[in-house]
């Protein structure tokens, strides 16, 4: 039973890890309630289920333009001084939007403009932020860690639209960005015990991977299937420096077992986003009662914290990357659910069932990327997944709201929820390496065990 439950040992092990994580579940926080206050902004302004959906293009476009530029960023200079001025760069943002509510802005371009600045910021420090497990903490507790952190965030997701609702109807917009400037101040915070991490030295290609049947070294070193972009494992005068912004799509490419996680959570996210359709099925069904909205999100996060607590289970699974095809499946099958329910129960009850699919889906793929990339690839592997991880739900969600406009919120999200399952089913069949993936420790205990 011990196994099943949320594993703390990362909090343990490292204090700069643990300032980390509380600096950025407190601006994982302030992002929820600032989501909310845009998203109401956007719809008093416009009342169009497309300008809610652009949204997600004004935060989408950015991370796609920056999002491998970041991953470069952190492959050849101190990963820790691009967190920190990424992050002074998302406090601006935050008091921009601040600003812009405090004057009465009615300009939806002017607000979608501020979005599209702390998403710009934000694409350019994810990728060193989301290689600094590996750094931090053993190979045994990385999985571990991110389940930590994909836990805050459902917190946050659960707090964050709550705590919204009662800051705008106690005072106004304007409030509810303040507490996001407030959070990104402590976020920033977070980074002050954090070491230097620069870029770890280029080592030699190793056997090839088959998918998890061999144990993988760790820290992991460069793969034989992987061409390095930059001269191969004797370039060391110049990591990074040349094709370095492709070289993460370039290792993606050639690894299968990363190919089909980011083909999956490609698939989940463009096909089945429905944040962009809360407000419109708020409004027919549901009268457009703002708790009911923030009751929408908070629902997925108590499925997500649900799935969080018992991620013990989740981080030490041996077949993770099974795992994830089954979880991305069950959150499009739950999305057409919430498309199809008519009872609020019942549709909260779907949502809660998709934040905790998607959960699971997130800790599994985080893991296996990090543990299947070597340390001076991390950061174009890492970026490749924040645009896949970030720009992949805004696309989406930009896709919901035009489809919804053409039809109607219900088909949008039950087509597109029915879509995601069918593609992800197809991803299990044609991929079998991340079908029989297992986790490093367990792909050493199966071989030694077949060797015995």
């Amino acid at each position: 039973m011990r196994d099943t439950v949320l594993d703390l040992r990362p909090l343990r092990a490292s204090a700069a890890y643990r300032d980390l994580w509380a600096g950025s579940a407190v601006g994982g926080l302030g992002f929820q309630v600032a989501t909310v206050a845009v998203l109401l902004q956007v719809w008093e302004l416009t009342r169009s289920p497309v300008w809610t959906g652009a949204i997600g293009l004004a935060t989408a476009v950015p991370l796609l333009a920056l999002g491998l530029v970041g991953g470069h960023l952190a492959d050849v200079h101190d990963r820790r001084t691009i967190m920190r001025l990424a992050s002074s760069g998302q406090v601006l943002a935050a008091v921009g939007l601040a600003a812009q509510a405090l004057a009465g802005n009615r300009s939806v371009w002017v607000l979608l403009g501020l979005v599209s600045l702390g998403a710009a910021c934000n694409a350019l420090g994810s990728p060193a932020r989301r290689t600094v497990p590996p750094r931090l903490l053993p190979a045994d507790q990385v999985a571990a860690g991110l389940a930590l952190q994909n836990l805050s965030f459902q917190v946050a997701m659960l707090v964050g639209p709550a705590l919204a609702g009662l800051v705008v109807a106690r005072w106004d917009l304007a409030a509810a960005y303040g507490v996001q400037v407030a959070a990104a101040v402590v976020a920033l915070l977070g980074l002050a015990r954090l070491p230097p991490l620069p870029p770890v030295p280029t080592r030699a290609a190793p056997p090839a991977s088959d998918g998890g049947r061999a144990p993988a070294p760790a820290p992991a070193p460069v793969p034989a299937s992987v061409e390095l972009p930059d001269g191969g494992p004797g370039d060391h005068g110049r990591p990074g420096r040349r094709r370095a912004a492709a070289g993460g799509w370039s290792i993606v490419w050639k690894r299968p077992t990363l190919r089909g996680s980011f083909a999956t959570d490609v698939a989940a996210t463009v096909l089945a986003m429905p944040v962009s359709l809360f407000p419109l099925v708020n409004e027919i069904r549901f009268d457009g009662d703002p708790r009911t909205l923030g009751l929408f999100l908070s629902a997925v996060a108590v499925g997500g914290i649900g799935a969080g607590l018992l991620s013990g289970a989740v981080t030490r699974a041996p077949r993770s990357g099974a795992l994830q095809l089954a979880a991305a499946a069950t959150w499009g099958l739950a999305l057409a659910g919430f498309g199809l329910a008519g009872p609020l129960w019942l549709a909260l009850a779907c949502l809660a069932v998709a934040g905790a699919a998607d959960t699971v889906s997130v800790v599994t793929r985080g893991a296996l990327v990090q543990l299947e990339t070597p340390d001076e690839f991390r950061g174009r592997v890492s970026s490749v997944e924040h645009v896949v991880g970030v720009a992949g739900p805004e696309v989406g969600n930009f896709r919901g709201g035009v489809l919804a406009s053409l039809t109607s919120a219900p088909v949008a999200l039950v087509a597109g929820g029915l879509a995601a399952s069918v593609v992800v089913g197809l991803v299990a069949w044609r991929n079998a390496p991340l079908r029989r993936y297992r986790t490093p420790a367990e792909a050493a205990r199966v071989v030694s065990a077949e060797t015995t």
